[in-house]
Parts: structure tokens; sequence; C-alpha cells
């Protein structure tokens, strides 16, 4: 608990920017998923990198837990306060600071959304690719290591931040990266600090790769009978070298979802959402490439989105997929695992996951950025049935073991949080105690998002 001398220490630097009122920490402590509401004892909004030195400095000073808060749309509960203390909301810090166009790079700060970036490159003919679904903070998909729908050929956060600015437990501030295209220059420490979750440093300023908006887009939906055959298609695709931008499997339970919430008429059968990007002629080539593994597995004619809205609202629906399965089961709340399996196992992977969630008596509706092997199951659950929630946690876990048996992980993409540190050791044994060390030496104090990530006392030898 924080005392009065640090409130008092921190009401200098923030005036009425630290707020300890009820709804502004019951805001800070929900989660998107089925964790109980944690609240911060307070929440903070800084506006610069200097700010948020002096209040770690602070809390350093005074024991004080720091978590950091981008835009709220994690799933496993990473910005949970759980040892208390504060919340360091980074909303107010938003701009995007410099547009270096001819080296492709744009410096930001943290709060600012992915959409918001873009809408701001428009002008430029450059965009940011990397796209989780949600209109999450730049800052919250670094320390997260996020990807999504754009992976199969942009990559992810990894591959597509090339600096950050850092402050650190005892309030350091720190520049990793550069603006070159590579550097062999010691530690990598941007990579260090991508999904680190925030148990490493708060991150303050990040500096973006950037693409070319293509020449042409293209996207479509195609039906399949069988759920086996939309998988192996997609197997096939990426084992042929054909260049898709997106290509994303959704069951049949989800295509009745969307018919039923987004007034659509698909074939309530399992489909895959595709889009392809380049040049007029590079996109008709994979189109046509495309059509032919798609006969050749019984998929059914496409539905071609040709305009921008049409595009837009196929991907807004893919998008809004999580929402749109817990308003179909009205009370409900969900638990979404995130396995990515190597892509010559995925077909495997999807249908023991069917089994497993069939096995259970759970509903449980199957969509994911295939194309990477990373694959989603979103159990729909009762908020005041605890042995189904039980049941559940339980599928979850057999999910992520299924997915190291086959030499895959336990998160593609949504990391680790408080939902999945109980299996850190059986992913990495040894090396989750070296990622523990790192902890320890970078954060000898456990301010910075305690009880996330990284081995408790005890918990490893």
């Amino acid at each position: 608990m924080a005392d009065a001398t640090f409130w008092q220490e921190a009401q200098v630097i923030f005036g009425n920017r630290i707020s300890k009122k009820r709804t502004d920490c019951e805001t800070h402590g929900q989660s998107e998923t089925w964790f109980p509401l944690t609240p911060p004892e307070a929440v903070v909004f800084p506006e610069t990198t200097e700010e948020v030195a002096a209040l770690t400095k602070i809390c350093a000073a005074h024991r004080v837990p720091l978590v950091g808060w981008g835009a709220g749309t994690s799933l496993e509960g990473h910005a949970l306060a759980v040892a208390g203390g504060i919340v360091v909301d980074f909303s107010r810090m938003n701009r995007v600071l410099e547009v270096r166009a001819e080296d492709r790079l744009v410096r930001v700060q943290p709060g600012i959304t992915r959409e918001a970036l873009n809408a701001d490159l428009r002008a430029t003919g450059l965009f940011f690719p990397v796209d989780p679904g949600a209109n999450a903070s730049l800052g919250g998909m670094a320390a997260t290591r996020a990807s999504g729908t754009t992976t199969v050929r942009y990559g992810s956060m990894r591959d597509n931040v090339a600096g950050l600015s850092v402050v650190l437990a005892d309030g350091r501030v720190i520049r990793t990266g550069s603006g070159a295209a590579k550097s062999a220059s010691g530690y990598d420490l941007t990579a260090l600090m991508l999904g680190s979750e925030g148990t490493l440093g708060l991150i303050t300023e990040l500096t973006l790769r950037l693409h070319g908006q293509p020449e042409a887009v293209s996207s479509a939906v195609c039906a399949f009978e069988r759920f086996e055959a939309a998988v192996e298609t997609v197997q096939h695709v990426i084992q042929l070298g054909i260049e898709v931008a997106r290509i994303e499997f959704v069951d049949e339970e989800i295509a009745r979802i969307f018919n039923k919430m987004n007034g659509t008429a698909l074939p309530e059968t399992p489909h895959l959402m595709i889009e392809f990007h380049g040049s007029d002629a590079g996109v008709a080539e994979a189109s046509e490439r495309f059509g032919e593994v798609v006969a050749e597995m019984g998929g059914a004619d496409f539905q071609w989105a040709t305009t921008t809205e049409e595009r837009n609202r196929l991907w807004k629906m893919r998008h809004g997929a999580y929402s749109a399965c817990i308003a179909s089961r009205p009370g409900c709340m969900g638990l979404v695992t995130d396995v990515c399996v190597p892509i010559s196992r995925l077909a495997e992977a999807v249908a023991q996951a069917r089994a497993l969630i069939a096995a259970a008596g759970l509903t449980g509706p199957i969509l994911g950025h295939v194309g990477d092997g990373n694959f989603h199951a979103i159990l729909l659950l009762d908020r005041e049935n605890p042995a189904e929630l039980a049941t559940a946690k339980t599928v979850a876990h057999d999910l992520a073991a299924m997915a190291l048996a086959m030499g895959g992980t336990i998160t593609g993409e949504h990391g680790i949080g408080l939902g999945k540190r109980a299996m850190m050791a059986e992913e990495h044994g040894q090396a989750w105690a070296v990622m523990g060390a790192i902890k320890a030496a970078l954060d000898p104090l456990n301010i910075l998002n305690p009880g996330k990530l990284v081995p408790q006392d005890g918990e490893m030898p």
C-alpha cells in the first residue's frame, strides 16, 4: 500500500491526473474475459517520458507496484493490478512524433492506437500492418508482442518494431534499436522488451517499420463442407508459397453467429476469409492459384468483396467475432484459447481441439489466423457456474499441452498475463528460470507488473 508521503510526491507531479476515484479504478481493474475485477489503488495519466520516469523513481523508493495500461483490450489479464499499486494509463501519450517516409519509419507515443496511426499516415502512401483486430494501443501491442490477421504476410510486432524508449524499474530511460535496417551491436534489447508484458520496463516511445499501401487489394470468403478441407487448404496454400495477406478460418458455429448478428447469409459451414495485396497482376495471379487449390479441396465458389466498403465490412465482421460470440449467449463470459502449431500439424490440432471441447460439453466456436498455425477456441461460459469455468480451464490447459506436444506454443499472440503463467515451465523448462533471473536483475524490487510472466518464489528450483 502506498503511504501518505508517496501520494504527496505523486500529487506534485500529476495534480488532478492521478485519480483514486472508484469509477477510474474499477475501469482499470476489468478484463475482457473471465478474470475477476481487480482495481488498483489509483490510476495515473502521464503525458511525457519524463513524468513516467519520475513516477517510477517514486514508486521504487516506496516499493509501490506499477502496471502499464494501453487500450485495455488484452485477453489474459495482463494489466490487472494483482498486487495493488498504480496503473499507468498511457492514453494521453497518443501522438505521432515523427514520420520518416523515405526510411519507412514512424516514431510514436505508446498510447496511440493502430487505427489512429494509419489514419494519420494515409496521405503518405504508407501504413502500419500489424492488425490484431481490436483497436489496441501500439505500446500494448509491443508489450505483448502482438500479431493478428496480417501476420502471414507482414509479420508480428517482433518484425515491425525498430526501436523503443523504455523507463526501467529504477527510473532510468533507455533507448533500444536504431533507424538502420539492421544491426549487430550488442544484445537485442528491443526484442527483450517486446513480449515482456510490462515486467521489465514501461514503453514510452516506439519507432515502427512501415509498408507501402498495396496497389491492389482483393478479399473473398469461401465455404467448405468439412473443416478438415478448409484447414488443409490453408496448409497447401502456405506450402505452395502463394502470397496471401490474410487467411482466416471460421467454423460452422461462427458462420451461424455471423448470420445471426450481422444479417449475412453465409452457408452455415466452415469458411476461409482471404485477402491478397500487391500489384494488379500479382493479386490476379495469386487469386487464380488460390482458386485452383480451393477447387481441388472441394471448396465452394468465392464470394468476392470488390469494393473498399465491402472489404471493410468483411473484416469488421471477422474482427468482431469475439464480441458477436459473447452477444450470441446473453450473460455469458469468454475464455479464449490461443495455441499455435507448425503448419503441418494444423488440421490435426483443430480436429483435436474440437474433440476436446465436445467431450467437455462446452460451447466453443473456433477461428484463427491459420496462415501461421494460430487458432482460437472461444469457450462461452455461464458467469454463475464456477464448475463450467473450471472445466474450461482444463480444456484450455489440455489444448496448450497438445500444442507443445506438436512442437508449438501455448500462445501465438495473446501472451501470458495471468491466464497462462502456470504453463510457462512446461513450455520453457529452465529457460523460464532464466527469464526470472533477467527480471530480478532489471527489477530487483519486483515493482513492475508483479505476479506476471516469470516464476514466483519457490515455483522452480
